[in-house]
């Protein structure tokens, strides 16, 4: 991905982000559940914004949620990420926002696994996944 400066106008998302991505990340949109590249990915690595290339999860904290989404039970770093209230489609959630682009990510929930109980419910067309070495 190439870097450009942030923050970026509708044309220059719309030319950096895949349909999808661009439905995703800047519609507040999610992908069908079971459909996306990286609900079984169990490779090691570390998933990044696919908007900015800012590091979100480590694969030491996926798991299988059964949700249809990657899901994750923690953070690399508390910054990395904003906590929005979501009350669209008759819910209240709590939205996952990137912090250094803006884009919407998925949604956190409590009822994840230990360490932190929990379950950050992530759509894969809002990542990209660096493997480990």
């Amino acid at each position: 991905m190439a870097k450009k400066r942030l923050p970026r106008t509708e044309k220059e998302w719309k030319e950096l982000l895949t349909a999808e991505e661009f439905r995703v990340l800047r519609g507040r949109g999610t992908e069908r559940p079971f459909s996306g590249k990286y609900v079984n990915t169990k490779d090691k690595g570390v998933y990044v914004c696919a908007g900015c290339d800012n590091e979100l999860f480590s694969s030491d904290f996926k798991f299988d949620s059964g949700s249809g989404w990657p899901s994750f039970c923690a953070l690399l770093s508390r910054d990395k990420v904003k906590m929005k209230v979501d009350r669209s489609r008759g819910m209240s959630r709590t939205e996952v926002v990137c912090s250094r682009c803006g884009s919407h990510l998925g949604h956190v929930f409590d009822d994840g696994t230990p360490p932190t109980g929990l379950r950050f419910c992530i759509n894969s067309a809002g990542l990209h996944f660096k493997k480990k070495k």
